[in-house]
């Protein structure tokens, strides 16, 4: 099986049913709220928690590789902490999967 095949395999019934499930838990939290949200006033305080939400759902999805002992992985998620501290949201995502690209094609 060449490289090319194996990045592109369409993901397997089980692969499919965890990405449909993330898809409806990231979206249900921004749906949710704008439905109980959209005809009461947001206080600045409820805005910032508001705006945490997407992060929050971003982390719950990446923490589980905290719990790896591939090397390769834990440098990688040293490294986008780094980075993260520097950049923007877009930025650290690119470079978390460009490193992590290049780590695993050397290593």
């Amino acid at each position: 099986m060449d490289m090319l095949s194996t990045i592109f395999a369409p993901p397997s019934l089980h692969e499919f049913i965890v990405i449909c499930g993330m898809l409806v838990a990231t979206y249900s939290t921004r749906l949710i709220g704008w439905l109980v949200l959209r005809n009461r006033p947001v206080s600045p305080t409820m805005q910032r928690v508001l705006d945490a939400a997407p992060g929050c759902v971003m982390i719950s999805i990446v923490a589980p590789a905290f719990m790896t002992t591939n090397v390769v992985t834990l440098v990688t998620l040293a490294a986008t902490v780094l980075v993260a501290f520097r950049a923007h949201l877009a930025v650290t995502i690119l470079f978390a999967v460009g490193f992590n690209a290049l780590l695993q094609t050397f290593f």
